[in-house]
């Protein structure tokens, strides 16, 4: 039985894994460093600011002191607020689908690797904050994704706004990322990937793919948890 729905946010929402790659490189273009599209959409994308500054270090390609990271996360923070003011939006067919699923009582939630603030920002320019019972972001768990960390903390706390508890197995995750499916997995959640950042063959571990997340129907969720 399908029980809940936890999306990803940057690239399952919101239009905002671009604004994170140009934030990323202002701050970084400081430092002497430039990421290019492909390396940061094959290497960095899935981790929080925190895993992909520390990442750089241990690589040795960013020389910096790990006590100086704190900094570089509000710079880059700054930024994508910034950017995201101007030039973010929300997915083609987030809308629908989230609307079908609020006429069908399915709670939602969001567990994303960005910021809290970053989240509330564009949700609430959006009109979409009171979709989600729930909000997991990256500063709320030590371990970001691949691990479950994440996904874990977002089901304990749409639990504690339920009246009957759910189990992991009646959550559908939808990610656009095999970091992001690979946590939900190791969660114990069935998975949906959309592609709006990787091609489909790239994201073969989802147990469902589709194109945008209108195209999903509830019976699609449901079958999953069947």
């Amino acid at each position: 039985m399908l029980g809940a729905v936890i999306f990803d946010f940057d690239g399952v929402i919101t239009d905002s894994e671009i604004l994170h790659f140009r934030a990323f490189n202002t701050v970084l273009a400081g430092l002497g460093l430039e990421l290019t599209k492909k390396e940061y959409y094959s290497t960095y994308l899935g981790l929080s600011d925190k895993d992909c500054y520390k990442a750089l270090i241990a690589e040795g390609r960013l020389d910096i002191k790990p006590s100086q990271v704190a900094e570089l996360i509000r710079k880059k923070t700054r930024i994508f607020e910034e950017l995201a003011r101007t030039d973010g939006k929300v997915i083609e067919g987030v809308r629908p689908f989230l609307d079908l699923l609020a006429s069908n009582a399915i709670p939602m939630a969001i567990c994303s690797g960005a910021l809290r603030a970053e989240i509330e920002l564009i949700l609430e320019d959006s009109g979409l904050r009171d979709f989600f019972k729930a909000i997991v972001s990256a500063e709320q768990v030590k371990r970001g994704k691949p691990h479950p960390d994440g996904f874990l903390l977002t089901l304990k706390k749409l639990n504690q706004r339920l009246r009957a508890p759910l189990p992991a197995k009646q959550c559908v995750v939808i990610e656009d990322s095999h970091w992001g499916l690979q946590a939900a997995r190791a969660a114990g959640m069935h998975t949906v990937a959309v592609t709006n950042t990787y091609e489909a063959e790239q994201l073969a571990g989802a147990e469902k793919v589709v194109d945008r997340l209108d195209r999903l129907t509830l019976s699609d969720l449901e079958q999953l948890c069947h």
